[in-house]
């Protein structure tokens, strides 16, 4: 019992990070029908950034946080104004292609400014453990979990009583008619991709302590995206739900499972998910009417 628990609490923790990053997948989405497929490497521009603050300009850790939420909020912002904009009304594979090249590019950055070489973290939290009967879990992933529930509460909020939060929605429900009541749509695209990449940012300051910094931990995006639309895309409880779905049975799969079955499970519950049930756990995609 105590390694079933464990494993669903490594689940869990693992799940939130997916699930954060597939909350920036279904943003975006939803604002601007645009997939982004560079969001994991924004995650990994988001842990690289807080590896600059804390362990090179060695900032205190709690400013060192703000100023990667803030500095990858300024860079998503840029993202979407400088290189998305101007593919508005292109067709969406050309905008697919558009947001995998970017993911390419952003690598390409991230090896030439801080190398290939695998960089490591250290937090105030890193390497204490809660032991209760015999359940032994890392504070790392307590704070991923806790970092998680906090962070979906603020969106909740932000979204429910906020008026940018509720203009955010009317644009991601009817561009035109949010335009037509005086919501300035373009900025909101704008807000979206800042928030989003500073979602993601959260994601990689979390996961960071646990695991090592490098230009290719961006890779972890597509099982995000699986997250999404196990979750539903388009919903984003769906797209957390979705994550932790993915992340819990990542963890059993590497136990009762043959070695290396693990790093496949997103993808055969995502094809799953596929062939039972195509619009997710939580259907909020909608038919559009020509």
């Amino acid at each position: 019992m105590e390694v079933v628990i464990q494993l669903l609490l490594s689940g869990i923790s693992q799940g939130c990070v997916y699930g954060l990053i597939a909350l920036g997948f279904v943003l975006i989405y939803k604002a601007t029908e645009m997939v982004n497929f560079a969001q994991g490497e924004i995650m990994m521009f988001g842990a690289f950034f807080a590896f600059t603050f804390i362990s090179i300009l060695e900032l205190n850790f709690f400013l060192a946080i703000a100023a990667t939420i803030v500095s990858m909020a300024i860079c998503g912002a840029l993202l979407e104004r400088v290189v998305l904009r101007p593919m508005i009304g292109e067709p969406p594979f050309s905008v697919l292609m558009l947001t995998i090249g970017l993911g390419f590019l952003l690598r390409a950055i991230a090896g030439a400014v801080w190398g290939s070489e695998p960089r490591s973290l250290s937090a105030p939290y890193t390497g204490g453990v809660f032991n209760v009967q015999g359940v032994i879990i890392g504070y790392e992933n307590l704070v991923i979990i806790a970092g998680t529930g906090l962070l979906c509460s603020l969106l909740f909020v932000f979204f429910k009583f906020s008026r940018l939060g509720i203009a955010m929605q009317a644009a991601s429900q009817n561009q035109l008619a949010a335009y037509y009541v005086g919501i300035p749509v373009k900025r909101i695209y704008s807000l979206v991709w800042a928030l989003s990449a500073a979602i993601s940012a959260v994601a990689g300051i979390l996961v960071a302590p646990v695991s090592l910094i490098d230009p290719l931990m961006g890779f972890i995006g597509i099982k995000a995206f699986a997250a999404a639309i196990v979750g539903g895309f388009g919903s984003l409880p769906g797209a957390i739900v979705g994550g932790l779905i993915i992340g819990i049975v990542e963890q059993f799969a590497s136990l009762y499972l043959p070695p290396g079955f693990s790093d496949v499970t997103a993808y055969i519950i995502l094809l799953l998910m596929l062939l039972i049930r195509p619009e997710g756990v939580f259907a909020t995609m909608q038919r559009k009417k020509v």
